[in-house]
């Protein structure tokens, strides 16, 4: 055993903010294990695991959709954790004049991306489909009531080759992922569509650059549990084998995640820097796109309500056919890594006073 890989998405949570901090690889470095992220890796195969969770000695903590997805096409992986932050999730428009009621929504055209090239879950599409009904459902509304447009893109992937840091600055842009809702801006200023979703902090950049009608957002849904989409829960993830082996070392890690719970209550000010750079996003929007305080929000557990979000999520995905067989959430779930990190926690506490 010589390296750890871990892989998170561009979002708050708490396991992004250990590795942007260092403390995973302080945790290990002693040990002589380096601690890699998938995306750096050369080989396609490493870093596709991001989605497919098959890479030996791996975590991951992210969007649940990716997750979900693995696990139900047979990827040998258990939640070890999740993380439960409030994000902004809305409709929007460029109609200033489209009410936001049930009857004024009735026939519109609601823009669904759909990525022609996916060779793993289109997870842009099912969580905008998800967004559609909750937040139609909270105006009284249902996806039954819309037009559903197909809005076809092609974005690059983690399959693409990376660009050269010295490679000419037009090479290098091409290279790039496009913004995260670079497809939904266009289908509406084309005309190609009247509503979109949007989420997260890049969902209020784009609002904003586009002078976009906020119509409903997430909190008028009063169903907590249907708040619950791809970045609401993130769950942690870890490689069965790595637990079955080394179940010490994933201990570890879920210790120094758990340090980063701690950490954000004694630092709220530096909070959204930290998230700013996960979401490569600016503060501006971090502050208002995930409310209730990132400070209280940013600790890892197994909280019964946040798993049942994330259950009812799972059928939402097989009924919607987004994941390719159901699986038995209960038996994904290890609760013992979580206990030990804990026990050591309490044990070192003595020991740092």
């Amino acid at each position: 055993m010589s390296r750890l890989w871990y892989t998170r998405c561009p979002a708050p949570t708490p396991f992004g903010i250990a590795a942007q901090k260092g403390w995973l690889d302080e945790e290990f470095a002693a040990d002589g294990i380096d601690v890699k992220a998938l995306q750096d890796a050369d080989d396609v195969a490493i870093r596709r695991s991001h989605f497919t969770h098959t890479q030996p000695w791996s975590f991951r903590q992210g969007g649940n959709i990716p997750a979900l997805w693995a696990r139900s096409q047979g990827s040998d992986t258990r939640l070890i954790g999740l993380s439960w932050v409030d994000e902004f999730q809305a409709l929007i428009t460029l109609d200033r004049q489209l009410d936001a009621s049930a009857d004024a929504l009735t026939g519109r055209r609601f823009g669904l991306p759909l990525n022609t090239r996916a060779s793993v879950v289109d997870f842009h599409r099912a969580t905008a489909l998800r967004g559609f009904g909750s937040l139609l459902g909270a105006l009284g509304g249902a996806l039954a009531d819309v037009e559903l447009v197909d809005l076809a893109h092609t974005p690059r992937g983690l399959e693409d080759a990376k660009s050269a840091a010295d490679a000419p600055l037009a090479s290098w842009l091409d290279a790039q992922r496009s913004h995260e809702f670079a497809r939904e801006a266009a289908a509406l200023l084309r005309g190609e569509a009247d509503v979109v979703f949007v989420k997260g902090a890049t969902g209020l950049d784009i609002a904003n650059l586009l002078n976009a009608k906020i119509l409903v957002e997430i909190g008028a849904q009063p169903n907590r549990l249907l708040h619950a989409n791809n970045g609401t829960p993130r769950p942690l993830t870890v490689d069965a084998q790595l637990l079955r082996e080394r179940p010490d070392l994933v201990e570890r890690v879920l210790a120094r995640t758990l340090d980063t719970g701690d950490w954000v209550q004694r630092h709220p000010g530096e909070v959204a820097q930290y998230v700013a750079r996960e979401t490569r996003s600016a503060e501006h929007w971090v502050q208002r796109a995930y409310p209730g305080g990132l400070h209280r929000q940013l600790q890892i557990g197994l909280d019964p309500q946040a798993l049942a979000a994330l259950a009812g999520f799972k059928q939402f995905l097989f009924e919607s056919g987004f994941i390719p067989a159901d699986f038995d959430f209960d038996a994904w779930i290890d609760p013992a890594p979580l206990r030990a990190a804990l026990a050591r926690r309490e044990a070192a506490e003595p020991a740092a006073l």
